[in-house]
C-alpha cells in the first residue's frame, strides 16, 4: 500500500465529515487507506463515520490521551509506505497527495514533507514552515519579532528545505516515523510536531516545504485559544527545551518568563460574528433549504469574478470540487475580506471559519 492517512478526531463531527469527503476524493487513484482515531468524542463523530464511511478504519479510544498517543495508535494500524498525519479540520484538493507523493519520490533524504496551509478566509498560515525555535529565537518571538521563528527565508510560493513542519499536515515515510519513535507521548498537545520534526532532522533526514498544493486548515476548530491552551503550550515548550537544549539558567529564566507572558496574553478564541450583508451561492442550482435557513438575500452564480467585502460565499463542493473550492478561498485577499462556507452533497449543514483564532460555525439547513 502506498499511503495511510491518519486523522485524529476529537469532537468536530461536521468538520471531520467535510475532511473525509475531500480525502476520499484525493485518493481515488492511489492505493491508500484512511484511519480515523477518535479520542473519546462526546459528539456523534464515531456514529457518523460508521454510517457514512463504512470502509474507513475507525479506532474508538475510550479516553482522550492526547495528540501524540492518538496518532501513534493510528500509525500502529497503518499499512502504507507513506503516512499522512492530518487534522480533521482540513480540506485537501483532489490532487494534493498525488502532487506531494510524486515530489517525495524524488528525495532520497526525505524526512517530513509539508505544503501551503491557508485558513478559512484564504490567508496563508506562516506556521506552514518554521525554523528551529532555539531559546534565542523563541525569546524574540515572544517579544514580537517573528521573522526568525517562521521560515521566511523560503518564499510562501517556493519549494524549499525547512526545519519544522506543522502537525496539521505532515507526509513522511512510515519507516522514518518508526525509526525516530514517532510522536513523543510526553507531549499531550502542542509541541509534538516540533519535537518530531527536530528528531527527524537530527536523524539525518531533510524536511521540505512544497506549496504546489494548498490545504485549508480551519485551525481554530481544533485549537481554541483559552487558558487550557496556554497551560499546555507552556508545558510543551518547557519540555522541548529540556529535551533538546543544554541547561542554561539565564535562558531558562528568560524562556520561563516569556512563556508566562504567552500564557497570560495569548489571544483567546473569538466569538463568531455574523455581519454578512449578502450571500453568494456558487453552484449550478438553487438550494431553497439554504435560502430559507439564512433568511437573507442570496445570489446564485457559477463562478467568482470579484470578491465583495462582507459578502459570504457558499461553495457547493459537489459542483466545484475541492481543488476549485480551495482556489476560490485562496484567491481572496485581505482587503476584500470575504468569508466562506462549504456545502457537501446531500448534507444538512454548511460550515466554515472566519478566523484561525476562532471556532468555526456550523449552520444546520432547515428542511424545505
Amino acid at each position: 500500500m502506498k499511503l495511510s492517512i491518519i486523522i485524529l478526531n476529537y469532537n468536530v463531527r461536521h468538520f471531520l465529515e467535510l475532511c473525509l469527503r475531500s480525502v476520499e476524493a484525493a485518493i481515488t487513484n492511489i492505493d491508500a487507506e484512511i484511519i480515523v482515531v477518535d479520542n473519546n468524542s462526546p459528539d456523534d463523530s464515531c456514529q457518523m463515520v460508521k454510517q457514512l464511511f463504512p470502509k474507513i478504519k475507525l479506532i474508538e479510544n475510550k479516553s482522550n490521551d492526547g495528540f501524540s498517543k492518538g496518532n501513534n495508535i493510528g500509525v500502529r494500524q497503518a499499512q502504507g509506505d507513506y503516512l499522512c498525519i492530518l487534522n480533521p479540520d482540513t480540506i485537501v484538493a483532489e490532487d494534493t497527495f498525488e502532487i506531494l507523493l510524486k515530489f517525495a519520490e524524488t528525495k532520497s533524504d526525505l524526512g517530513i514533507l509539508g505544503c501551503r496551509l491557508i485558513d478559512g478566509k484564504g490567508q496563508f498560515l506562516p506556521e506552514s514552515k518554521r525554523n528551529i525555535p532555539t531559546p534565542v529565537v523563541s525569546i524574540k518571538k515572544v517579544l514580537g519579532y517573528t521573522k526568525p521563528y517562521y521560515a521566511s527565508q523560503v518564499n510562501e510560493n517556493s519549494i524549499g528545505k525547512v526545519a519544522i513542519l506543522v502537525g496539521a499536515f505532515m507526509i513522511m515515510k512510515r519507516n522514518v516515523y518508526l525509526e525516530v519513535g514517532g510522536f513523543d507521548e510526553d507531549y499531550f498537545m502542542y509541541g509534538e510536531d516540533l519535537d518530531l520534526s527536530y528528531k527527524i532532522l537530527k536523524a539525518g533526514y531533510q524536511n521540505y516545504y512544497n506549496p504546489e498544493t494548498s490545504v485549508i486548515h480551519f485551525k481554530g476548530e481544533s485549537t481554541l485559544k483559552d487558558e487550557t491552551y496556554a497551560k499546555r503550550f507552556n508545558s510543551s515548550m518547557q519540555l522541548f527545551f529540556e529535551k533538546h537544549f543544554k541547561a542554561n539558567w539565564l535562558f531558562n529564566v528568560l524562556i520561563w518568563f516569556g512563556i508566562k507572558i504567552v500564557s497570560l496574553f495569548f489571544p483567546k478564541g473569538e466569538a463568531y460574528s455574523n455581519s454578512v450583508k449578502e450571500y453568494v451561492f456558487i453552484s449550478n442550482e438553487i438550494n431553497q433549504g439554504i435560502q430559507n435557513t439564512l433568511n437573507k438575500k442570496m445570489v446564485v452564480q457559477n463562478s467568482v469574478s470579484k470578491y465583495i467585502p462582507k459578502f459570504e460565499y457558499i461553495l457547493d463542493t459537489h459542483f466545484l470540487g475541492f481543488k476549485k473550492s480551495i482556489e476560490i478561498v485562496s484567491n481572496n485577499n485581505k482587503k476584500a475580506s470575504s468569508t466562506f462556507k462549504f456545502l457537501l452533497k446531500n448534507s444538512k449543514f454548511i460550515l466554515g471559519s472566519n478566523s484561525s483564532k476562532s471556532r468555526g460555525e456550523v449552520i444546520h439547513i432547515k428542511n424545505n
